[in-house]
């Protein structure tokens, strides 16, 4: 690289690095970095792969580190690219509700999503926009929405109103929670123990 062209690759990297961020869209390049001729863009991206200085997760896709080390709820959340929120058996085999670990990473969106990225993989399952942008017990981690458990717990009866659960259940909570949520009461779980 010349030095005009190395000065400039600079900037832009330090421009990237300041927001704190490692994983973007090729849009979000093109905002960022203010450049509207989309030839121009490729070949600059081009460039930045070469010298490895952007690494590419897929065609419009970069990160300012390899897929290996990337967190792997961050490139699921930014993959999935509308608002989603980690949920359902990554929870709640996290909080210990079931004992069995699935591979994939289960999130909730707009759509039905099922993809895989290096050695992770990653499940999204369609909401109805409804519930998907109703906040309640949902919070960001690490640049990630997650649901707490018993939210969790909420979403994963409205999909599967029968799932069982590996350990007891504050059952209120979870009446409560669906009714904030406005998901569909599963009465009949209400009354039962678990474990």
């Amino acid at each position: 690289m010349s030095m005009l062209k190395s000065n400039m690759a600079g900037a832009r990297i330090a421009v990237l690095a300041v927001r704190n961020e490692k994983i973007f869209h090729i849009k979000d390049l093109a905002n960022l970095w203010g450049i509207t001729d989309s030839h121009l863009l490729r070949i600059t991206l081009s460039r930045y792969v070469k010298n490895e200085l952007l690494y590419p997760i897929y065609r419009g896709f970069y990160s300012l580190t390899s897929i290996k080390d990337c967190d792997p709820l961050l490139l699921g959340a930014k993959a999935i690219h509308t608002f989603s929120y980690l949920t359902l058996e990554s929870i709640l085999f996290r909080e210990g509700y079931v004992s069995k670990k699935i591979e994939d990473y289960t999130f909730v969106g707009e759509k039905n999503k099922r993809f895989s990225i290096g050695e992770f993989k990653f499940t999204c399952r369609q909401l109805n926009i409804r519930f998907l942008y109703n906040s309640e017990g949902i919070k960001q981690n690490n640049g990630v929405m997650e649901a707490n458990a018993e939210r969790a717990i909420a979403d994963m009866l409205y999909f599967n109103p029968r799932y069982h659960f590996d350990r007891p259940i504050d059952w209120k909570k979870i009446q409560l929670m669906q009714k904030k949520i406005g998901y569909p009461l599963t009465l009949n779980r209400y009354d039962t123990t678990e474990g």
